[in-house]
């Protein structure tokens, strides 16, 4: 079991001792600046705990909490604030926004060197192209897990399941710049469960409950289920998998714990940075 508490905890206890040295030498907190539009209640839940991850870890946490209703420019213009605001150090957009929002648009708005969460056009460049930057967090913090269970991507066939912007495409950049040989599935992909079985590593980040069966898995294959649906239910059928899986995350404690532990250790980076720069 590929458990991600024990491991979160350590990034976040190295995180505090960072920001309680940041506090000492500036007078003040690394802050994160959480930005919600609407009141959708996992969205509210999710930005609740990030909070308190961040008041335990010793850092400020602002929230801008924004009505259903804004629009596109309304946010990219509170978030352009928060970007021009020397007193925050990082920038979370919580999503999925509204429909009528342009997403892409929003997470654009967010400075580059406050990109916390990984999620604009910019940081995937610099993650895809090896340079110094931020990674996005729930790829980031799967690569942690992998490091720390000892498993080394190097010439292994990785199969990723999903293709989003911040999941899917960003941790297939990060595997196969650790030498491992990558293949994204989707939606379209033909004979998916024979190209899964095929996989050393699986990275299931489809977003449907159950949807990675037991005997699509090699035995003795890894699964990183990043998946998180109602009932606390991955996108791996666990129960099915865990007989066929060397290694293999639950869900929850798993991947999400380790995400939110790579949001505030860049956020205190990010912080460091911006002195370092001044």
């Amino acid at each position: 079991m590929m458990s991600g508490t024990e491991l979160a905890r350590a990034i976040v206890d190295q995180a505090a001792h960072r920001a309680a040295d940041y506090e000492k030498h500036t007078g003040r907190k690394p802050c994160l600046a959480t930005v919600i539009v609407g009141d959708d209640p996992a969205s509210v839940t999710y930005v609740r705990m990030k909070r308190n991850r961040c008041h335990r870890a010793g850092l400020d946490s602002r929230l801008v909490s924004l009505p259903e209703e804004t629009t596109t420019e309304q946010l990219v213009a509170a978030i352009t604030e928060l970007s021009n605001d020397p007193e925050v150090h990082g920038i979370l957009l919580q999503h999925p926004v509204p429909k009528h929002v342009d997403e892409r648009a929003a997470f654009e708005a967010i400075a580059p060197d406050k990109d916390v969460d990984g999620v604009t056009m910019h940081s995937f460049a610099q993650m895809s192209f090896g340079e110094a930057g931020f990674t996005s967090c729930t790829p980031g913090g799967i690569m942690r897990l992998l490091d720390a269970y000892d498993v080394d991507p190097r010439g292994k066939h990785a199969v990723v399941i999903g293709r989003s912007p911040i999941l899917g495409k960003p941790v297939a950049m990060l595997l196969l710049a650790r030498d491992a040989t990558v293949t994204i599935c989707h939606s379209k992909t033909e004979n998916l469960p024979d190209v899964v079985r095929t996989a050393d590593i699986v990275v299931a980040a489809v977003g449907k409950p159950e949807f990675v069966r037991g005997d699509w898995i090699k035995p003795g294959a890894v699964v990183i289920d990043a998946g998180y649906n109602e009932g606390n239910v991955g996108d791996v059928a666990f129960d099915e998998a865990v007989g066929k899986a060397s290694l293999i995350t639950p869900v929850p404690g798993g991947v999400g714990p380790t995400t939110i532990a790579v949001l505030l250790e860049q956020t205190v980076d990010s912080a460091q940075r911006q002195l370092a720069a001044l």
